[in-house]
């Protein structure tokens, strides 16, 4: 027969034919499945299809509505729906409430820029305008970002989410605020914080930026009068600070326990020194050097040393001992301490500073406040009163100046200079700010025994990772009290009246009911609209109290959703099942929520608590704008799509720090076609399938029952990773399935039953049936991660699908996998049979190399095996197995020149021809084909002509 002559036999070939494109183009595909999604109700049907089952509740830690989503969003609101909707595969009711918080600073702040960019002073502006323009700000930022969220392929209740500001939730959040003033918990005392001169009023962190300042310094003794060691006797202890004029308030010192610190004595020092000979300091080791050159020390003896734990307990006096300081001067232990510069010891002025308040309440040491709010001392400090830190104008003051001068005077000061340094400014004034002490409203951590009841919840809940139970435990063991108060306009207000004489705050339930109500009505705006009488009432006269206009901390907010969502919403329920935030919130929301509800329901509102790391670029840097490496997700969806960062979630280990970039997206968008090109073979392979062709297991060859057995090794890994919370592990196993058991194998060895064996075959119609499991199973699996390509995988096999699932994947839950299916010792045996399979391959790999076969169907190897892994391939085809014509299988260790795997003991292979013609149709190179007439071998004539 001549070319000319030759039949085609192509189109009898049963090639995959499937309408599932190989291109994902995800960017444009992906919102059609968000506008069918929305048409078809799909939240609703899955609340309705729920309806009785086991609830499984994710309480959202709400983002700030003020501004688009970066990379931490995407990543922390992706996470949450891959566990909400592997939760409801698993067959519970994952009915996820997104909200926002919509209070404080982040959004105050902005409304203030728009205010100056107008030339307005927001403080003449009347508050309740203010708010309003407060609040319509985040209602409109909360639109944009529910259009975000919902890109990101985020399922849940958008039409309903909760808000910190809507009426419901300031109501609540008061009542949880009345909950502590009814039961004590509450209390006015006093902190230090960032205070500015200029405005009088305390700022918050995001209210702060950093300039550099020139600081005067100053080098200070304390004498020791109290030594906790000999070596400390008749020595002074060395202080360095950048603010002289906190030195009336230093009331301790402390010292590294740790470090090594060293008695230095005096020898000689240079001209204009203000230490003498033969003085004795205490200073760390590692900073004699640079004492020596600040104080003029020429010469100098160490003649002590000593651990920092060895100085703790030693009294010293303040420096100005003698003019109204006579109050002595205890050494302690802190961890803030550092020798990167000064002397390796801390003044401590606890009324002065967050490290010094802290330590000061630890040990019960005074809190003095020595200046006002105009930044001046008060007529009560000795020496000082009425100098100025900062002029009213934001200039430096005279206390500095004075202070050193009484330093001199009293013989204590060592050494005075100047430092360029980094320094908190106000955004607003531009001037430079300070620490000072000021009242404000706190919960106890002792009263009703808060501190307890939480850290005994601590170690009642799960968490993952476990070292997250540490680090709140840890922080909730040391915290100080809770400062709630914040002097700001945008917020739920500490509505409470305080006693006029007795300073005490009035508990009455009566007037905190009446307060809620008002809130319910009209929003926390009544507190600052309506007479002090409506809440009030008859029993009180209005002129015998003062209201409270500072709002409370919005970290009180949130840690109050539990109450106004989880309990108040009757599709929810409450303690929460999980909640999960970046690892940051142990000592944000975690952390919040767990005290506002141990202390008022004596518990905490989650059963489980998860967290993630952030998100670095690729080189594990942090993102800054300024440095050019910020990945954001709208850009990626726009380029490949919300699957690609979907898949990049969980393709990562997020329990520590992401990373993410161009490479990085390149890398995921691999495993991405990989997984698309598995899903589509399938759908290819399935063409025209349905149930009439199925096959029992009982009734199929062994390799359909292993890749059954890896579905039901598969379903219990996926349904323990979903447990586990560990999404990175199921991806990992999935991705492995489909590129290594699948592609590289089963369907590489099943390609040509599928293409050439007649369709009645028991071969061809098991290993359809099998795909039609791989496809359930699949799609189930990675709907929760890929939720646009499973949807669309699971549409294009739907038409083979009668039940209610069809009109989406996520309607489904994950199939039943019969136990049966498992079958270790089958799995046991073809993992011998791949490892053979892998030594076959390779020395084809030889032969193709070196151009003395084209394919493998030209082969013909001699495989020599031991006797255990001729056993295994008893009855099997081997051939088959291998993709060759032909083999021939020996017992034995082979000649010296057979190519062997030095990880796999026992097998050599000797390369061969296949002997004969090969089929036009399949392509083998068998004996029988060929001759005249002969074109075919005997499978595929039986074939065609079926």
């Amino acid at each position: 027969m001549n070319d000319a002559t030759k039949t085609d036999y192509k189109n009898t070939v049963f090639l995959p034919k499937t309408e599932f494109p190989m291109r994902g183009d995800l960017a444009k595909r992906e919102p059609e499945h968000l506008k069918r999604w929305n048409e078809m109700d799909l939240w609703g049907r899955l609340r309705k299809d729920s309806a009785g089952r086991e609830k499984f509740i994710l309480h959202d830690g709400p983002p700030y509505a003020n501004g688009h989503l970066h990379i931490g969003h995407a990543l922390n609101k992706i996470l949450k729906d891959v566990i909400n909707r592997s939760q409801q595969m698993l067959g519970k009711d994952a009915n996820y409430v997104p909200g926002w918080d919509c209070h404080g600073l982040p959004i105050e702040w902005k409304i203030e820029e728009e205010y100056r960019a107008k030339g307005q002073d927001k403080d003449a502006v009347p508050i309740a305008e203010f708010r309003k323009v407060c609040r319509d700000f985040a209602d409109k930022w909360i639109d944009i970002q529910r259009d975000e969220f919902r890109r990101l392929g985020v399922e849940g209740d958008w039409k309903n989410p909760y808000l910190t500001m809507s009426y419901q939730a300031e109501a609540q959040i008061v009542r949880e605020i009345g909950k502590f003033l009814m039961n004590g918990g509450l209390y006015q005392g006093a902190r230090p914080v960032m205070w500015s001169v200029v405005e009088k009023t305390a700022l918050a962190e995001a209210e702060i930026e950093y300039h550099d300042h020139k600081s005067a310094t100053i080098h200070t003794v304390f004498k020791v009068i109290k030594p906790s060691k000999p070596a400390l006797d008749g020595a002074s202890i060395v202080i360095w600070t950048t603010t002289p004029w906190t030195i009336p308030g230093n009331r301790a010192l402390a010292v590294g326990e740790a470090f090594d610190y060293a008695v230095v004595e005096v020898k000689a020092v240079g001209e204009g020194a203000f230490v003498k000979a033969g003085a004795k300091l205490v200073v760390a080791e590692a900073l004699i050097a640079s004492l020596a050159a600040a104080a003029k020390i020429t010469e100098h003896a160490v003649v002590g040393r000593l651990k920092g734990s060895e100085i703790v307990g030693s009294v010293t006096a303040h420096p100005l001992r003698g003019h109204g300081y006579d109050f002595d001067v205890q050494v302690f232990a802190g961890d803030f301490v550092t020798t990167d510069a000064g002397t390796g010891i801390v003044h401590i002025a606890p009324g002065a500073g967050v490290d010094d308040f802290e330590l000061g309440r630890k040990h019960g040491v005074e809190a003095a406040q020595i200046v006002g709010d105009d930044g001046a001392y008060y007529d009560h400090v000795p020496l000082f009163a009425g100098k100025r830190v900062y002029t009213p104008d934001g200039k430096t003051g005279d206390a500095n100046g004075a202070v050193m001068k009484a330093l001199i005077e009293a013989g204590t000061l060592v050494a005075k200079g100047s430092l360029v340094h980094s320094y908190p400014h106000s955004w607003r004034s531009k001037a430079p700010l300070i620490f000072r002490n000021t009242p404000q409203w706190f919960i106890s951590m002792e009263t009703n025994d808060l501190r307890r009841i939480a850290l005994k919840s601590i170690d009642e809940t799960r968490f993952v990772p476990g070292s997250g139970r540490n680090r709140l435990f840890s922080m909730i063991e040391q915290r100080p009290d809770w400062c709630i108060s914040r002097q700001r306009a945008w917020g739920v207000p500490i509505a409470v009246f305080v006693d006029k004489k007795t300073r005490q705050p009035l508990r009455d339930q009566a007037v905190v009911d009446r307060i809620a109500q008002a809130f319910e009505a009209e929003g926390a705006d009544a507190w600052y609209t309506s007479d002090p009488k409506r809440f009030l009432g008859n029993a009180y006269n209005p002129d015998d109290y003062e209201q409270v206009k500072d709002i409370v901390d919005v970290w009180f907010d949130s840690g109050s959703t539990h109450a106004f969502c989880l309990e108040q919403r009757p599709d929810l329920q409450w303690p929460a099942s999980l909640y999960l935030e970046g690892s940051d919130q142990h000592r944000g929301w975690f952390h919040s929520s767990l005290l506002e509800s141990c202390g008022t329901r004596g518990r905490a509102p989650y059963d489980a608590v998860l967290t993630h790391g952030f998100v670095m670029d690729e080189q594990g840097r942090k993102m800054s704008k300024s440095m050019g490496n910020v990945t954001a997700p709208q850009e990626v969806i726009d380029k490949f799509g919300a699957d690609i960062l979907r898949l990049w979630v969980v393709s990562s280990d997020y329990s520590e720090d992401l990373r993410i970039g161009a490479e990085i997206l390149k890398h995921q968008s691999e495993h991405y076609r990989r997984m698309r090109n598995t899903l589509r073979y399938l759908l290819g392979a399935l063409d025209g399938y349905s149930a009439a062709e199925a096959v029992e297991p009982n009734d199929m060859p062994e390799l359909e029952r292993w890749v059954l057995h890896r579905l039901a090794e598969l379903d219990k890994i996926v349904r323990k990773s979903v447990d586990d919370f560990d999404f990175h592990t199921l991806f990992t196993q999935l991705h492995a399935f489909a590129a290594v058991d699948l592609s590289a194998f089963y369907f590489d060895v099943r390609k040509d039953a599928l293409y050439c064996d007649k369709p009645s075959s028991l071969r061809r119609r098991a290993a359809r049936t099998v795909m039609d499991s791989i496809l359930s199973c699949l799609t189930a699996w990675l709907a929760p991660v890929l939720c646009f390509t499973a949807e669309e995988a699971w549409l294009h096999r739907a038409g083979a699908v009668s039940d209610d699932t069809s009109e989406s994947v996520h309607l489904r839950v994950f199939p039943t996998v019969p136990a049966s299916w498992r079958d270790d010792a089958l799995a046991s045996k073809w993992g011998v049979i791949r490892d053979i399979r892998r030594v076959v391959t390779g020395a084809l790999e030889l032969e193709r190399a070196a151009k003395r076969i084209g394919a493998s169907l030209q082969a013909a190897p001699a495989v020599y095996l031991t006797p255990a892994q001729m056993s295994a391939l008893n009855g099997l085809d081997a051939a088959e197995i291998a993709i060759t014509s032909g083999v021939k299988l020996m017992v034995g260790e082979g000649p010296a020149e057979a190519f062997r795997l030095a990880d796999v003991a026992g097998v050599a292979v000797v390369p061969g021809l296949a002997e004969g013609h090969r089929c036009e149709r399949c392509w083998k190179v068998l004996p029988e084909v060929g001759g005249k007439g002969k074109p075919l071998c005997r499978r595929c004539d039986d074939a065609v002509a079926a």
